[in-house]
């Protein structure tokens, strides 16, 4: 009796096991293959139209994969922005993507992830510390495209303005070495001033009425680092009657921008891929995540976008 108990038991145990290896799972866990990732997304501002569809994309490429993405908005702070690193790596996610609020000071993020063995992306814009992966675009290159066609326009002589980004921001960073280099090998374009508009449409309108008051007719052209701020530069510019004088460039192609190259009001805006680079930020973060083969850096082009093509960049 005692004989036949034991083998009962033992049946029982069999099938059990069995029925765990077929299901993939056992009561109170899940397989590795059921588990659904968890990614967390800190983002530098969702008041900027193309970061909000950089962060658009990632949704809807994390929702095709199946991934739970979790977004933040760090609000310009780079300080708040560790701090969202930091409440991640203690959710335990399996992958963080950052679009970097500056080069510096958003880095120790960047440590405090690698160090705790979680896969960090960043997209957009970079850190002086080395990430898992970057997806992006070249920065100093979309500056170049800018500011060699206000060289053409100018037939290389004029006065020109240029309104930064965020300050210690990689694109504000990049954006200014590529048009130093292009003002540079165009001595007859003179930089008539600088300053920081912080991405911001309103800030940049503010502060080019400002130069309209100091400079008026002295201007010839503006390049503004973002859409943004072009999009504010034109507002002052058509406010005091000189647009048709002064010819206005930027960057980012958001669907303002391009309604307004379509109307004639901003000259020329360079497209920066805001699906490729969202989309290309949940992959690799995932397959980082599962631990398979991944591009170490992507590198999305700009390309520039005129009256003549901009009806192709309209949806």
């Amino acid at each position: 009796m005692i004989k036949t108990t034991k083998y009962v038991l033992l049946a029982a145990l069999a099938l059990t096991i069995a029925s765990c290896n077929q299901s993939g799972k056992i009561e109170g866990g899940e397989s590795g293959s059921d588990k659904k990732l968890v990614v967390g997304a800190t983002m530098l501002s969702m008041q900027n139209e193309f970061i909000v569809n950089v962060s658009d994309e990632m949704e809807a490429r994390a929702k095709a994969l199946g991934v739970e993405l979790i977004t933040v908005d760090a609000e310009r702070s780079a300080l708040k922005q560790v701090e969202q690193v930091e409440s991640f790596i203690a959710q335990g996610v399996d992958a963080i993507i950052m679009n970097p609020c500056e080069v510096e000071a958003s880095s120790p993020a960047v440590k405090l992830a690698m160090d705790a063995n979680i896969p960090i992306i960043n997209v957009n814009s970079e850190t002086s510390a080395k990430p898992t992966a970057f997806v992006g675009s070249d920065d100093t290159e979309s500056a170049r495209i800018a500011m060699k066609y206000l060289a053409e326009k100018l037939g290389g002589k004029g006065n020109v303005l240029i309104m930064h980004g965020f300050m210690g921001q990689a694109a504000q960073l990049k954006r200014d070495n590529g048009a130093k280099e292009i003002l540079k090998a165009n001595p007859g374009m003179k930089l008539l001033a600088e300053q920081t508009g912080e991405w911001d449409r309103a800030k940049a309108m503010s502060l080019m009425e400002n130069w309209i008051q100091s400079y008026g007719s002295k201007i010839n052209a503006v390049f503004a680092h973002n859409d943004e701020m072009g999009m504010g530069a034109v507002k002052a510019l058509e406010a005091a009657g000189l647009k048709d004088k002064v010819i206005v460039v930027s960057v980012d192609a958001i669907p303002d921008a391009l309604q307004s190259v379509k109307k004639g009001a901003l000259n020329a805006t360079i497209f920066q891929n805001a699906q490729q680079q969202g989309s290309k930020a949940i992959e690799i973060a995932v397959k980082a995540a599962k631990k398979e083969q991944f591009e170490r850096e992507v590198l999305i082009p700009f390309q520039l976008v005129n009256k003549k093509n901009v009806e192709q960049y309209l949806k």
